[in-house]
């Protein structure tokens, strides 16, 4: 029987890693403690008084019993109010108010119960609105659209506003002066958000400690990164920097430790990104930038097989302790092993589910969403089309994972409201399970369906992707060539907008130069490209590594990295998505899930494959909103 997971850590020893300089990983985990570990010191309690909540500046709409406050700064040096502020929003019955004017003196109200919760107990939720991490305004005026279902169940829906993939000029305040972006701000103005909530916790009806962030696709990554990295030390000189606030009026120290993350398709872990993708799909691939005689096709096959060998020293564990690795051919492939198992037998799992429970005649619509529009800022959807009518003629739809490339068509005209921002395509009805399965199989024999039992089985990974997720994307998917992705955007340094970003991509790049410049495609000015930007460091003198690092959860989550242990890990963890996905790899949520299973302290982690939906909120039965909301009280009532 193989080793435990801290044995493992006790005995092994490990070398450098892509995407993180030579680390050590720690032998054990030190147990989580209040405040996020930190010890209580003596400091000047007045210094954060400015970002105390005026009680009695509630706005309340009567017509739908809810108290807010917009525009509330969070941090006492914000580089732009635009983005660095926030709002609230509070059911009615958690205040006892006085009129005074046009707004409202409140105070909480202990003894009302909302849902499921009362004052005391009642979550915080917020949304990170970005699939492709743009940056999230702050609500500049009220609307209530969308509220209901989240303030009925008895929550406190706080809508924070952060800095983006990259930096930007706030044309609001009349200055031309670039405000830094890109990684890792998103995630810390975030946590200089959740630390303002707990600043005034005494204020606000809701348990502070009850913190729940949900995101989709990058936004979906970046809700992981902030349920992994609670209270890490390598987000403190930028917290600093813009004064977010460190203890709360009697000197206790703050947290920005969450309670749950929830992401539906995430797309994080950057440095092995690229290389995820082209083993999980990109290797099969022969058109494209994958073509024969092509450089990037010879990149494809190298990343595949860089990623199989960062499997084999990551120790991402099965439910029985044993350590998954990948097994490496005379070819240098890593196509099979109890790692593509354990991936294969997700695949299968999600199919079985969805035979024995879908009612055919089944229609089947593929669908594509760029961005989620979650309730709380009814300016959203006009900024956004303000957005897009600056982009370039001719760009396409974004994809969602920041790429910059859609793949999925365009909505029909008579598409209803509710799809706007999915793109859709021509539907396919099946009338029945049979003639489902006999079409998935129309060119090769690859998913196998027992009529009598109900179950289906996939034959391989490589089929698997070639029908069902291609590589619909060039390569290297994430660190372009080019630097033309939006993730090259997001790890871009002040008016060097796109960055190379990857040391995965960077070595097999150099180790391969030589073969990959006789070939088609090959640009001599992509040498020493990724070396030259690997080397540069942002505003903070923070390297490209550690900023790579602070924007991946399993920095946290594996002892693989110098970072295991030394941060808060959220208890609660949701984590959903598309098994027709191509924006991103199949590895991306199965590694997280996978390290948070063998996690100190992790309570649950709720991990839902969906066959048959791609890169959206992928729900196998009813509504995102309504799934969330039950895996909140779950989460806050076990």
């Amino acid at each position: 029987m193989g080793c435990t997971r801290r044995e493992f850590l006790a005995l092994a020893s490990m070398g450098t890693v892509a995407g993180v300089a030579a680390c050590t990983p720690q032998k054990e985990p030190p147990a989580p403690q209040e405040n996020g570990g930190k010890e209580a010191e003596d400091v000047d309690v007045s210094k954060f008084e400015g970002l105390a909540i005026d009680s009695s500046a509630w706005s309340y709409d009567e017509e739908n019993d809810i108290y807010y406050q917009l525009g509330l700064s969070y941090c006492l040096e914000p580089a732009t109010e635009t983005y660095e502020t926030l709002a609230i929003f509070v059911p009615g019955a958690f205040f006892t108010a006085e009129k005074n004017g046009d707004t409202y003196t409140c105070q909480v109200n202990d003894k009302t119960v909302v849902g499921s919760f009362t004052a005391a107990t009642a979550p915080v939720l917020m949304p990170i609105n970005a699939g492709a991490l743009s940056a999230q305004a702050s609500p500049t005026v009220y609307g209530c659209e969308g509220l209901a279902p989240y303030l009925d169940a008895g929550c406190i829906y706080v809508y924070a506003g952060f800095r983006g993939r990259s930096a930007v000029v706030d044309t609001s305040s009349g200055s031309d002066e670039l405000i830094p972006g890109g990684a890792p701000w998103p995630a810390v103005d975030l946590k200089a958000a959740i630390r303002y909530l707990r600043y005034n916790a005494d204020a606000l009806p809701c348990d502070t400690n009850r913190v729940f962030v949900f995101g989709f696709s990058a936004g979906g990554g970046l809700s992981e990164v902030l349920g992994a990295s609670g209270d890490s030390p390598l987000f403190e000189p930028y917290l600093a920097s813009i004064g977010a606030a460190t203890h709360d009026a009697s000197g206790e120290p703050l947290s920005d430790a969450i309670a749950g993350s929830a992401s539906w398709c995430p797309v994080t872990s950057f440095d092995m990104a690229d290389a995820a993708y082209e083993w999980c799909q990109g290797q099969y691939a022969n058109d494209g930038s994958r073509a024969d005689g092509t450089w990037t096709q010879l990149l494809s096959r190298d990343l595949a097989s860089a990623y199989g060998a960062w499997i084999n020293e990551m120790d991402l564990r099965d439910a029985d302790d044993v350590q998954l690795t990948l097994d490496e051919t005379e070819t240098g492939v890593y196509s099979m092993g109890s790692y593509a198992s354990a991936l294969l037998d997700e695949i299968d799992e999600a199919a079985t589910y969805f035979v024995q429970h879908e009612s055919f005649p089944y229609t089947y619509t593929p669908l594509h969403l760029d961005d989620p529009t979650f309730p709380g800022d009814p300016n959203l959807d006009a900024s956004r089309a303000a957005d897009a009518a600056t982009q370039t003629p001719g760009s396409g739809t974004a994809a969602a994972d920041g790429t910059g490339e859609g793949e999925a068509g365009k909505p029909s005209e008579d598409a209803p409201a509710a799809t706007l921002g999915v793109a859709q395509v021509q539907s396919t009805v099946y009338e029945s399970a049979q003639s489902y399965f006999a079409s998935l199989n129309e060119s090769t024999w690859w998913i196998n369906y027992n009529h009598r039992s109900g179950n289906v089985s996939v034959s391989s990974l490589r089929d698997y992707a070639l029908h069902v997720r291609p590589a619909t994307l060039p390569c290297s998917v994430f660190d372009r060539p080019d630097r033309s992705s939006k993730i090259n955007q997001l790890f871009g340094i002040g008016e060097e907008s796109t960055l190379h970003f990857s040391s995965c991509v960077e070595q097999t790049v150099e180790a391969g130069m030589e073969t990959y410049a006789s070939c088609e495609g090959w640009d001599a000015e992509q040498e020493g490209a990724w070396v030259e930007d690997l080397e540069k460091v942002d505003s903070l003198e923070t390297p490209m590594a550690e900023r790579v690092a602070m924007m991946d959860p399993l920095t946290w989550l594996s002892g693989h990295y110098e970072a295991y242990g030394q941060s808060t890990v959220a208890p609660h963890w949701r984590i959903n998505e598309g098994l027709f996905d191509s924006d991103t790899s199949l590895c991306t949520a199965a590694n997280v899930v996978l390290a948070l299973r063998k996690y100190d302290g992790v309570a649950d982690v709720s991990h839902t494959p969906v066959w048959g939906q791609g890169h959206v909120l992928a729900e196998r039965t009813g509504s995102p909103a309504g799934n969330l909301l039950k895996w909140v009280t779950s989460c806050c009532t076990d």
